[in-house]
Order: structure tokens, then C-alpha cells, then sequence
């Protein structure tokens, strides 16, 4: 098995504390890295502590590093190669379920289901799986998008919602919360209906909390889709099946964005920003409003501003509404 290159974990402020004297102690060259408390580095190792409270070690040095500096000295505790042992759920067969292109004015939702059971795990260990947010390479989710679906054993779903259904949807249901939850639910029932390729079976289907009530993607669920457990948590992209399956939606959106831009012959910038505002005019001036659905996101208000009309004003944020979400 290949020595371990880069790790990540959380550490709290006495241990970072010991960490940074024990770097200073050590001949470790120390930079500026943006949002960074400490950053240091040898020849063999990166070192950077942010100030969210994560570390991030990264060279050929880390494992040597956590197995006789970081775990003993610093964390006090011994985890490295024991992580199933201490938690076995780690290895449960399962579904993680996500999506990519929420947050996008142009390009369409994409939502991936993944399953996972121990053998499919360990296969990916040392691969660099982990939330596609995390990877701002299209090339390098390309590549770790083809290993997930080339892995035996690993089974997967991908729910594209193209622009002009996700506009339709949109206006029959009012909520991207609502829609969101009818994507998961898809995929999850898609899954299930390739029970038989899954060994062991799914004991769970886990994806992250997006709506404030936990029964919006629960009532969605469909009949395979009732016959297991959901699970619902913030930051559920740390488990590995929800990040592969974040990978395979992000891969599904940057490759449609792309292909939609060779038909329009114009590029689609990802996210919302000015950069955004200024495309979407372009694309009005060139096409029209009424080829502007099958490219856009028409609830966000770029869509309004693109065609010179009118913004509503802004509704006040209120428990179990996200404005992020739903007012664009």
C-alpha cells in the first residue's frame, strides 16, 4: 500500500499551539498561506493550520509525520490505520447521495448516489476522494469521476435536471429545497432498484442537510426508497460515499456546462458573480429571452437583471427559508 501524502483533520487551539512550537523547534520554514494561522514546511512536508481549526499536511513526510509527531506528541491519542477498528460504521455498505450546481446560474442540477460497501472503502483509500468542493481541477474530477464508476463493486446513479425542466419544476413547486429533495429521492430510488448488483445490501442512505426540516426529503422518498434509512447531517460530504458521489455530480455538471457551451459557442461561467451578470446579458443580446431557459436558472435574480427587468425587493431572512437557496 502506498505511504500516505496528504492527511486532514480538525485540531483545537493548546494543540495547534504545541504543533506550531514543536515546527519552530524543528527548522521548519515558515510562509503566509491565506486564511492560515501557522504554515510551515521541510523538504518533506507542507504543514498548514487554518484558522477554521483544520489541518492540512501534505508531502511525502505525512505519514511519518501523524504515525510518530502528530498522533503521539501533539494529538495524544493513537488513530492512524485504526480508524475502522475504532469505528466500524465507517465500513457499513451504503448509499451517499449529492448534488452539484445549486448555487450556478447557468448549467443545469446534477444530483449522484453512490454505493459503497468494505472492499469498494479500502480500494479508494489512498485515491483522494473527498468533497468536490475540495477539488478545483475539472481535469482531476474527470479522472477520480471514471475510477468511482470503474471500481467492481461500486454502484452509482446520476440524475441530470437540464435547465428547461429544472425551470418548469421550479415554477410548480416554488422551492429549490422541494427540488432538491425530489433529485435525492430519485437517486436514491434509482439505487435501490439495482439492489441486486449491491453485496452487501445498503443499511443506510446518507446526504447532507439541506433543508431546515428533515421530512422535506423523507416525504419525497419513493417505494424502494422507504425501505431504507436516511440519514440527514450537515457536512456530510466528510463521509466518503456522499463525497464520491459529490465527485460524479460535479463531473455530470462541469461536462453538460461545457457542451453547452460549444452549442452556444460562448462560455458559461460557473457560480453567481458579476462575471456571471455580464455572460447572461451577452447571451439575452444573442439568443433571447426565449432560448435564456434551456441555458439558466430563471428564479435567480441574474435572470431578471440579464432581461432589464424589474427585481422584486429582497425577502427577509426567517427560520426554515434560505436565502441562498431561494433568492438568488
Amino acid at each position: 500500500m502506498k505511504p500516505l501524502t496528504s492527511y486532514t483533520c480538525k485540531l483545537s487551539e493548546p494543540n495547534a499551539k504545541t504543533l506550531e512550537a514543536y515546527l519552530r523547534g524543528h527548522d521548519y520554514e515558515f510562509r503566509e498561506v491565506p486564511y492560515a494561522k501557522f504554515a510551515g514546511a521541510n523538504k518533506d512536508l507542507n504543514v498548514v493550520y487554518y484558522e477554521s481549526g483544520k489541518l492540512v499536511l501534505q508531502g511525502k513526510g505525512t505519514q511519518e509525520f501523524v504515525e510518530f509527531v502528530l498522533e503521539p506528541e501533539i494529538l495524544k491519542e493513537v488513530k492512524l490505520g485504526y480508524e475502522t477498528v475504532l469505528n466500524p460504521e465507517l465500513l457499513a455498505p451504503r448509499l451517499g447521495v449529492d448534488e452539484s450546481g445549486k448555487g450556478d446560474f447557468f448549467g443545469p442540477l446534477c444530483i449522484a448516489g453512490v454505493y459503497v460497501n468494505e472492499k469498494v472503502i479500502k480500494s479508494w483509500q489512498d485515491a483522494g476522494i473527498r468533497d468536490s468542493k475540495n477539488i478545483s481541477s475539472d481535469k482531476k474530477i474527470k479522472e477520480l469521476a471514471e475510477m468511482i464508476r470503474d471500481t467492481p463493486g461500486c454502484v452509482t446513479s446520476v440524475v441530470p435536471i437540464g435547465n428547461e425542466a429544472y425551470n418548469r419544476l421550479y415554477s410548480k413547486m416554488k422551492s429549490v429545497n422541494t427540488l432538491l429533495a425530489w433529485g435525492h429521492a430519485r437517486v436514491i430510488e434509482n439505487l435501490m432498484g439495482q439492489k441486486h448488483k449491491m453485496n452487501p445490501p445498503p443499511v443506510r442512505a446518507i446526504s447532507d442537510q439541506f433543508a431546515s426540516k428533515k421530512e422535506t426529503v423523507a416525504k419525497a422518498l419513493m417505494s424502494l426508497g422507504r425501505e431504507i434509512e436516511l440519514v440527514q447531517r450537515h457536512k456530510a460530504e466528510e463521509d466518503i460515499a456522499v463525497a464520491a458521489a459529490s465527485i460524479l455530480a460535479r463531473h455530470e455538471f462541469v461536462s453538460r456546462l461545457g457542451e453547452m457551451g460549444k452549442q452556444y459557442e460562448m462560455v458559461f461561467p460557473k457560480g453567481a458573480s458579476a462575471m456571471v451578470d455580464k455572460a447572461a446579458k451577452e447571451f439575452v443580446e444573442k439568443h433571447g429571452a426565449v432560448e435564456f431557459g434551456k441555458v439558466a436558472k430563471l428564479h435567480f435574480r441574474t435572470a431578471l437583471r440579464a432581461q432589464g427587468l424589474p427585481e422584486p425587493p429582497k425577502t427577509e431572512w426567517r427560520k426554515g427559508f434560505s436565502r441562498k437557496t431561494e433568492d438568488k
